[in-house]
């Protein structure tokens, strides 16, 4: 519960490519006196004289983001152990990640300005490039996955992924998603990897496209601590982290990932769930006809 006698700090954070996106920071600008709230816009978005510019994460209480999951993913890096709330407004596709569509921004500040809301923590991976000397080349946090591939050309690599230091499993494939919770319903799902209740704390390992049909994806101990390494070539493969930053994995060097130390903070409003997420955006609402059935009753 905030002092109501402070203002809301609250941070800004948008994707350019959404029509939507000028007329939510217009709205925001409008509103945000009126709910105590002072606005700090990324430099991208712009400035119309009306807001501060987002210099410093630890000057906020909330970051807001406006576009889809993949913005409120660069939300969570810019936040990285920052552990204040998200609020995220959804204007793509899917919007796993976010609380509420474009139409919905001006209630759900309201509901935020009056502290109507919970907050859900999400378990965070850390990645991180070593060589054989055992030190850290590239580190990451990671919302979602790490996915280990093969860039330029499609073709199977041959990998092993060890937990702990004990193999699980050498095979071709081509590549593999080491995710979180809230990740589990990314590219995981995509490569048949489990659905996972976002606040639950495990690591799973889905195998891309497995050329070994009994490889199946694992669910791990949050503590565990997940290696993957080449075998048997001499090209370079690829670490993306969340779909947006990454680095090549050279000969010698392992990927290891495990669970970070801090989490993030997602806003989420009464009334809303992850099954009811899955239903809307998964099309999980069963046989239609019985459906409308049930619902004119």
């Amino acid at each position: 519960m905030r002092d109501g006698s402070r203002r809301i700090r609250l941070g800004v954070v948008g994707h350019s490519g959404y029509a939507e996106l000028p007329g939510a920071l217009r709205s925001l600008r409008e509103l945000a006196p009126g709910l105590g709230i002072e606005v700090f816009v990324e430099p991208e978005l712009g400035d119309d004289g009306s807001s501060a510019r987002l210099t410093d994460p630890r000057e906020l209480d909330a970051l807001l983001t406006l576009g889809g999951d993949g913005t409120l993913l660069r939300g969570a890096r810019l936040l990285s152990d920052h552990e204040i709330p998200i609020l995220g407004i959804n204007m793509g596709r899917l919007g796993f990640l976010t609380c509420c569509p474009a139409d919905q921004l001006a209630h759900a500040l309201m509901r935020f300005a009056r502290s109507d809301y919970t907050v859900e923590s999400r378990m965070l991976l850390r990645a991180a490039v070593v060589g054989a000397d055992g030190r850290e080349r590239d580190s990451w946090l990671a919302l979602n996955d790490i996915v280990v591939h093969k860039g330029g050309f499609a073709r199977v690599i041959d990998i092993s992924v060890s937990v702990d230091d004990e193999l699980i499993a050498a095979y071709a494939a081509d590549g593999v998603v080491i995710s979180t919770p809230t990740g589990s319903t990314a590219y995981s799902l995509s490569a048949g990897g489990p659905v996972v209740v976002p606040t639950l704390e495990t690591i799973i390992v889905t195998p891309i496209s497995p050329h070994t049909l009994a490889i199946r994806p694992v669910v791990l101990a949050p503590s565990s601590r997940v290696t993957v390494q080449a075998e048997g070539t001499r090209e370079s493969l690829m670490v993306t982290v969340d779909g947006q930053v990454g680095t090549s994995i050279g000969e010698g060097e392992v990927l290891v990932a495990g669970r970070a130390t801090n989490v993030i903070k997602i806003v989420r409003f009464p009334g809303s769930s992850f099954f009811t997420t899955l239903r809307q955006k998964l099309g999980w609402g069963g046989i239609p006809e019985r459906d409308d059935t049930r619902s004119q009753r």
